[in-house]
């Protein structure tokens, strides 16, 4: 018996400093090189680590795209920082930064003297203004980061692991649910259409294997209804098609679009309104 422990003692001492020692910032600009070569991304873009939560409401004019350490604390490997450094980049795609940066400005110029202008309060009681916009805008970058993952050749799955390391909710906790059960199911339903290969070759880790007791029966609850799994199918094939022409906009402007436009109308109105 003591042998056995000693065995276990020196495996152990050997396994947990490997795993202490991945620096997953150091990671970042070879893994983000990776992802935007193979995606055929413009060259220029850079990647910085960030000590602060990442701010890339300038990254389509620098072409920087911020990653913030305080998610690379919860990445293990080059598939979980690909992982996060593909939503980064699954956020300026999808102009969440854009509409993010417009919507401060409208706050600003609410609590000033442009408060009654209509366009403010249109925007401030516009979905965007609304909590779960941003709940929305985070699962659309997860899964516009996967299929960034995919082509850059790396585990999509691990997209489902990270954001189950993340802190969650207490309700998530008190119901024995994986955090942010609602989003990793989002990532793992569109993997499970869109990829199943994906999907089936699994990702070997504790925290996977517990998302799939949560959602293994939520999968055959679903398939067991072919009226919901019809259902399931359209609304999948068209969260691909979105995100395939999204991606294509991007390259095809340089991550230009209609938000900046009105973000620099409004900034240009509120200054001149100042004057």
């Amino acid at each position: 018996m003591k042998k056995i422990l000693l065995t276990v003692f020196a495996a152990l001492v050997f396994v947990l400093p490997a795993h202490a020692e991945y620096n997953a910032a150091g990671r970042v600009p070879t893994v983000g090189k990776q992802i935007v070569s193979k995606n055929g991304l413009p060259s220029t873009i850079t990647f910085k680590v960030v000590e602060t939560a990442a701010d890339n409401s300038e990254a389509t004019a620098t072409k920087v795209i911020q990653v913030s350490k305080q998610n690379l604390i919860y990445a293990g490997n080059d598939n979980e920082v690909a992982a996060i450094v593909a939503q980064e980049i699954g956020r300026v795609m999808n102009a969440q930064v854009s509409k993010e940066k417009f919507r401060n400005l409208a706050k600003v110029a609410l609590a000033s003297t442009l408060s009654s202008d209509n366009v403010l309060n249109t925007a401030a009681n516009s979905e965007f203004a609304d909590n779960k916009f941003s709940e929305k805008d985070n699962m659309d970058a997860d899964i516009t980061g996967v299929d960034l993952m995919i082509t850059a050749g790396y585990n999509p799955l691990a997209m489902v692991v990270l954001v189950t390391k993340m802190p969650g909710s207490v309700w998530e906790s008190i119901k024995g649910d994986p955090s942010n059960a609602k989003r990793a199911m989002n990532i793992y339903d569109y993997l499970t259409y869109n990829y199943p290969s994906k999907v089936k070759a699994g990702y070997a880790c504790n925290e996977y294997r517990f998302f799939l007791t949560y959602a293994d029966p939520i999968v055959e609850k679903r398939n067991s209804s072919a009226k919901k799994l019809e259902k399931f199918q359209k609304e999948q094939a068209k969260k691909k098609a979105e995100r395939t022409k999204q991606i294509a906009k991007y390259k095809a402007t340089g991550g230009l679009n209609g938000w900046d436009a009105t973000y620099t109308l409004l900034e240009n109105f509120a200054n001149s309104s100042e004057n």
